[in-house]
């Protein structure tokens, strides 16, 4: 299947102004989103919406100084109240003993369907 366009940034918890969540929507994929540098924020979030309902069967995912990852969906059509499905539990991307050595501060990792 064909990938499916990210259409717009719905939600963002925190960006670095010359970072920001927009660049989620660059489909060269060098421009990062970085949390704001002043809030240090424990957590980031991201709401994305796509360009059409689609079925999922595999994710890729970059990130850079990530220690953890958790992916959810919804439909937009969906009332409020509704909550998210997880499509990919919370996967550690970097150790401890990897932050404090300054090793694997970038990955790219692709989660499908039936694989851990």
């Amino acid at each position: 299947m064909a990938p499916v366009k990210i259409s717009y940034v719905v939600f963002f918890s925190s960006q670095d102004p010359k970072y920001p969540a927009e660049n989620l929507l660059s489909e060269n994929g060098i421009w990062p989103w970085l949390d704001c540098p002043k809030e240090h924020s424990r957590q980031l979030n991201v709401e994305l919406q796509l360009e059409r309902a689609s079925p999922i069967g595999c994710v890729d995912v970059g990130t850079s100084l990530s220690a953890f990852l958790q992916i959810e969906v919804g439909c937009s059509s969906w009332p409020h109240d509704q909550p998210y499905l997880t499509l990919v539990p919370t996967v550690t991307l970097m150790t401890p003993a990897d932050s404090k050595l300054d090793q694997n501060r970038c990955r790219v990792q692709m989660f499908k369907e039936g694989k851990d």
